[in-house]
Order: C-alpha cells, then sequence, then structure tokens
C-alpha cells in the first residue's frame, strides 16, 4: 500500500510539473489540461493512501471517494438529461442542442447494452463490450481533462498588448445580435477600452460571415453595434466572409495583415468556446490568446460538449491512434474465443 501510494504520489508530481512547464512554454496546448488532470487523479490518491498510514481519517476521506465514484456517474446522467430536456424546451430540437441529453441517456444504456451483449452473442459481444468499455473511459477522461483545463485556460490573465481584438461572430436572429453574440460583443469592447485606457491603438475586428438563413453579414451587425458604443471607424475592421472559427482567425488575420498591422492578438468568444479556439489560433500559428464571454449557464453543458466532439474531429489521428490498442484487443478477444484459444483445456 505505502509503495503504491508512494509511486502515485511521485505521478502526481512529474505530471504536475509537466503541466506548469507546458503552461510556461504555451498555455494553449491540450496536453497541459492532460497533465494537470493526471497530477491530480494520480496525486491526490497517493496523498490519501501515505496520510492513512498516520492518521485513519485520510483512509475513511480516499474510501469515501471510491465509493462515491459510481454515485458521482449517475448525478452526472441525471444531470444531462435534465439539462438535454432543458436546452430542447429553450433553444430547439436541432442535434447540436441535443447532445447533452443523448450523453446522459448514453451514462445509462451503455452499461445495459454491454451486459447485454455478453449475454446475448459470447465472445463477439464480450470484444463488443470491452471496446464500449475502453472508448468510454478514454472519452470520459479526455473530456474530464478538456473540461478542467477550460476552466483553467479561460481564468489565465494575459499580459498581452494586443495589435487587434478580434471579436468572433455566432450568428444573427432577425438580422440583430443574439444575447450570445452581444455578450462577446461587450467583452472585446470592454477589452479594446481596457487598451486604449492604457495607451494603446488597438483595431477592434468583428468576424463573421453571412449564413444561408441570415439578412446580412454577422460582422456587419457586430460592427454597428460597436459604433453605436462609441468606437470610431477607424477603429474598427468588420470582417464579413467568414464561416467557421478557422476562418474567423484565418481570414481577419489575413485582412490585418493587408493593412499592415502586426503583432499578438487578443481572440474574443463565448467562455465554452477559449479552449478550442486557443487550441486552433496555435496549430495556425497565430500569435493570439483568447478571453471568454460569460454564457447562460443552462447552455453550456450542450455547447461545452459540441466543442469536445469538434475538437476529436480536429485531432482525429491522435484519437484513432488512442483507439486503436482498445480495437485490437476486442479484436483478439473475439478470435480467440471463436477460435477456442481462450477454451479452457480438456481433461485426460
Amino acid at each position: 500500500m505505502v509503495l503504491l501510494s508512494v509511486l502515485l504520489v511521485a505521478l502526481g508530481v512529474l505530471f504536475a510539473a509537466a503541466s506548469v512547464a507546458g503552461r510556461r512554454h504555451d498555455a494553449r496546448m491540450l496536453r497541459n489540461g492532460v497533465a494537470l488532470t493526471a497530477s491530480v487523479a494520480l496525486g491526490v490518491p497517493g496523498l490519501l493512501g501515505l496520510a492513512s498510514q498516520v492518521t485513519p481519517v485520510a483512509g475513511l476521506v480516499l474510501g469515501l471517494l471510491v465509493l462515491l465514484l459510481p454515485l458521482a456517474i449517475v448525478v452526472v446522467g441525471v444531470g444531462l438529461v435534465v439539462n438535454g430536456v432543458t436546452m430542447l424546451r429553450r433553444e430547439g430540437r436541432s442535434l447540436g442542442n441535443q447532445l447533452s441529453l443523448l450523453a446522459g441517456l448514453g451514462v445509462f444504456a451503455l452499461p445495459v447494452a454491454a451486459v447485454v451483449l455478453v449475454v446475448a452473442s459470447g465472445w463477439v459481444g464480450l470484444s463488443i463490450a470491452v471496446l464500449l468499455f475502453f472508448a468510454s473511459a478514454y472519452a470520459s477522461a479526455a473530456l474530464l481533462s478538456f473540461a478542467v483545463y477550460s476552466v483553467v485556460y479561460g481564468r489565465m490573465r494575459h499580459d498581452v498588448r494586443p495589435a487587434a481584438v478580434v471579436v468572433h461572430g455566432s450568428g444573427l436572429v432577425g438580422g440583430e445580435l443574439t444575447p450570445l453574440l452581444r455578450g462577446r460583443v461587450e467583452r472585446g469592447l470592454a477589452v479594446w477600452r481596457h487598451e486604449v485606457s492604457r495607451g494603446g491603438r488597438p483595431l477592434l475586428v468583428p468576424s463573421g460571415g453571412q449564413g444561408s438563413d441570415e439578412q446580412r453579414p454577422e460582422a456587419e451587425a457586430m460592427a454597428e453595434h460597436l459604433r453605436a458604443a462609441g468606437v470610431p471607424d477607424d477603429a474598427l475592421l468588420p470582417e464579413t466572409s467568414s464561416r467557421t472559427t478557422e476562418e474567423n482567425l484565418a481570414r481577419s488575420r489575413e485582412l490585418l495583415d493587408e493593412r499592415g498591422v502586426t503583432g499578438p492578438l487578443v481572440l474574443v468568444t463565448s467562455d465554452y468556446h477559449v479552449l478550442r479556439t486557443a487550441s486552433l489560433a496555435r496549430r495556425l500559428g497565430l500569435d493570439a490568446q483568447v478571453v471568454g464571454s460569460r454564457t447562460a449557464r443552462y447552455y453550456v453543458p450542450s455547447a461545452f460538449l459540441r466543442e469536445f466532439v469538434a475538437l476529436l474531429v480536429e485531432h482525429r489521428r491522435v484519437t484513432a491512434a488512442a483507439l486503436t490498442p482498445f480495437v485490437l484487443l476486442a479484436v483478439a478477444i473475439a478470435v480467440g474465443g471463436l477460435t477456442g484459444l481462450f477454451d479452457p483445456p480438456s481433461g485426460p
């Protein structure tokens, strides 16, 4: 027990050091979140295990954490289902709005499906159940790391003197700003005003094109709102052609280059979107940090899950590499069972 606890603490310290070093090198790296989550997940049980050698209270706390884990999974599942119903009622029935409901139902459906597969389909069912277990465990760990580091990154204070503040669009209704987009614009305006108060002269770049269901480009409506708030025309550089976050970044940078504006950027988006935007900016080689505007609480779980799915797709090679060992294990179980390799030896 002591040896295992020492090992866990050592690994926790190692991952903590990796997280700190990674943040100092580039705070936008997703691996920082993995290292941070691993340091807590390993270090805390290790410390409690060592402390239990001195006081039984630590052992009791460790035991409670283990016992509460299944309950926590149930609570998360129920919370996701409740949030999903709220999203459907307030935001409509699009697939993106159903993600929290689907995830919550999956929390309860996957264990049942695994048992049915094993009972009904023998070795093939067992192999699929094993694959489901490990794939779910990987997705859960990755989502937890993403969530933890999104909160950490979103609360960082970036000492940047930006050449421009880029505000990301998020859709219009009737040609006007939605509450979500207005929050982004107001946050961008606050960042711009703060920089001006420090003697800076950054450009303010509202970024967003015209969707198929929109009456005008998002950037046009955003610029209109900013002018009404007192931003002069010579400080505005609307980018009106982008349709995705990656295009927001690339085309805003192109516009700034055409103006001869160089230097770091501050990107403004919703709080749930901050880490993915930072990751994209890093991948595009932009010198940029990201700040977020607050979002209605009920909206965050589905939006956050949507960001996570998009991140898995963007890093599909990493996702495929991580899942490959589990696929191979499932295939080995199925082949071994069907060919009799795992059958017990017959008696003499």
